[in-house]
């Protein structure tokens, strides 16, 4: 599938955001609780000199998981090391990574949820021990080598928190869910962004941007950049409403943040399947989707902003979605 502009997903050409991210925790915007929660941990580890629990990150892609590893590791004082879940294949992947921590260390596992069942009964002892169990050699001739770790935090992030098992998920001491966010912290953070890519945007056009942005900070600073690229285009120097309005219509980012693939989604149901209930599966078919894309990165937003019900007997299409496919439009 083609990537979307208001995919919650990082994409390739998203490395800008490494020079937005914010550092400290002072610096984060949003996910109040959160923040605050984690602040207090952090202090207290640090009092008692000790590693901070492993913590567990969960919820929407784009919301901001991985900045709050790198956060947490700042505020530590500790180096960061990254990995994903699909990249640890082998058990030789993990020791490897694990091996090379020093103490206090911050390990950094994304899509921690697709780590192999084996791998991750690996992982326990390390966690709850520090030490790592390894099996060497061949059948008949294999021997076990336990090798001791310096104590290290685990940050582990996932969109799919229902897919973590149990016991992986037991040995996190700290597990936070990241929520949506409003559209004045995503004003906040669009004013932010303007400043850091020294491009001024008036605070009409930053709140329309932040509307449309799916109530997710990636998202948000995607669009800024795209806004922004038509703006220098027409020889301005301020983002204005006017361009930020146009230029989304363009992009076709309608006033709710859908996009081709939700309306699509959303005349299907209405016109195709009478509101519904439908399976996701033959809403699909209907427009040329994967299930797994409509279940992890269309439905979400859809839900969450009130356009579909889940019922069990499938999908349901709401006033809301009727008002906006066949009344407002965009």
């Amino acid at each position: 599938m083609e990537s979307r502009l208001i995919s919650g997903e990082e994409q390739e050409n998203d490395f800008f955001e490494k020079t937005l991210r914010p550092q400290y925790i002072d610096e984060y915007i949003g996910q109040s609780e959160v923040k605050e929660n984690i602040r207090i941990f952090i202090q207290a580890a640090k009092l008692r000199k000790e590693a901070l629990d492993h913590v567990l990150l969960y919820g929407p892609p784009g919301l901001g998981k991985t900045t709050l590893a790198h956060i947490i590791a700042n505020e530590l004082g500790s180096d960061i090391k990254t990995t994903t879940g699909p990249a640890l294949e082998k058990s030789g992947d993990l020791a490897a990574v694990l091996s090379s921590l020093e103490p206090g260390d911050v390990l950094f596992i994304d899509e921690i949820h697709r780590i192999p069942k084996f791998i991750e009964e690996i992982l326990y002892p390390a966690m709850e021990d520090f030490s790592l169990d390894i099996i060497v050699g061949s059948e008949g001739s294999s021997r076990c080598i336990k090798i001791d770790l310096p104590p290290f935090t685990l940050v582990g992030a996932t969109t799919r928190a229902g897919d973590i098992s149990a016991p992986l998920r037991d040995r996190f001491g700290i597990v936070s869910k990241l929520n949506y966010y409003t559209e004045k912290e995503l004003q906040e953070i669009i004013n932010r962004t303007s400043r850091v890519l020294n491009m001024n945007i008036d605070s009409i056009a930053s709140l329309e941007l932040a509307k449309r942005s799916r109530k997710t900070p990636r998202i948000a600073n995607r669009l800024f950049k795209r806004v922004r690229d038509f703006t220098q285009v027409e020889g301005k120097e301020l983002i204005d409403l006017e361009t930020t309005k146009n230029s989304l219509n363009k992009l076709k980012v309608d006033k709710f943040g859908l996009d081709q693939i939700d309306i699509e989604y959303l005349e299907s149901l209405i016109d195709k399947f009478n509101g519904g209930p439908v399976g996701v599966e033959t809403i699909a078919s209907s427009i040329g989707e994967e299930v797994t894309t409509l279940e992890d990165v269309v439905e979400p937003y859809l839900l969450q902003e009130g356009f579909i019900k889940r019922t069990q007997r499938g999908r349901v299409a709401t006033e809301q979605s009727y008002n906006h496919i066949k009344g407002e439009g965009v």
